[in-house]
């Protein structure tokens, strides 16, 4: 996907992917990465998804990637928060207390400029990447995070009916990702109710990542 393809999305409003509650999944399904209270857990391509407000209060803190500022601003805003703003080299940071969110391209972000994290979860950037550039996201996101425990939220659907994003990602894809790395198991699958943006029948399914023993 071209940035100019999500700017414009932005822009115009166009968020249908955004929710206005946190992810069911987040909250049922966060604990088993069994987190300790104070991690910091880190959302790529976040948006300004209220999964953040709920990770805040539930007493986490968040790092997020994000290429919209248009979003960013939002999130900000809807959170209450006047965030402190600087650079870190192609990227902008916006920090206020608990949390910090890098503006920009997500291969941009570094190790360095991400700092320490505990958990990741991904539930609109894996599926939010074409085949070709998953494989790139899924490499770097493991170096800049120390293959960090994962909550990853994934669809499954004939990719012949609709154009993503979210893009289709089957079981073996996901294993096929992260499989040398991480211990992989499906926690819960589910029928996306009235079909992926209306219009096809979906399987959700959150996956439970944990860096395997060797």
């Amino acid at each position: 996907m071209e940035a100019s393809f999500w700017h414009k999305k932005w822009e115009r409003g166009d968020i249908n992917f955004h929710e206005s509650e946190a992810n069911p999944l987040l909250t049922e399904h966060f604990e088993k990465l069994n987190p300790v209270r104070g991690s910091r857990v880190f959302l790529p391509l976040c948006g300004k998804t209220r999964d953040i407000a709920w990770l805040l209060a539930s007493g986490y803190r968040v790092v997020g990637a994000e290429l919209s500022e248009h979003a960013i601003n939002a999130l900000f805003n809807e959170l209450g928060l006047e965030p402190t703003i600087s650079k870190a080299a192609e990227l902008v940071r916006y920090s206020a207390k608990d949390i910090d969110i890098l503006v920009g391209d997500i291969f941009d972000v570094s190790a360095e400029y991400l700092g320490p994290v505990n958990a990741i979860y991904d539930r609109a950037a894996l599926v939010a990447l074409p085949a070709l550039t998953r494989e790139q996201y899924v490499s770097h996101l493991m170096k800049i995070t120390d293959a960090a425990p994962q909550l990853l939220i994934s669809y499954e659907y004939n990719q012949l009916l609709m154009d993503g994003p979210p893009f289709s990602v089957n079981q073996d894809e996901v294993k096929q990702h992260y499989g040398a790395t991480y211990q992989v198991k499906s926690v819960e699958s589910r029928n996306v109710v009235g079909g992926l943006k209306g219009k096809v029948a979906s399987t959700e399914t959150t996956w439970l990542l944990q860096k395997a023993n060797k």
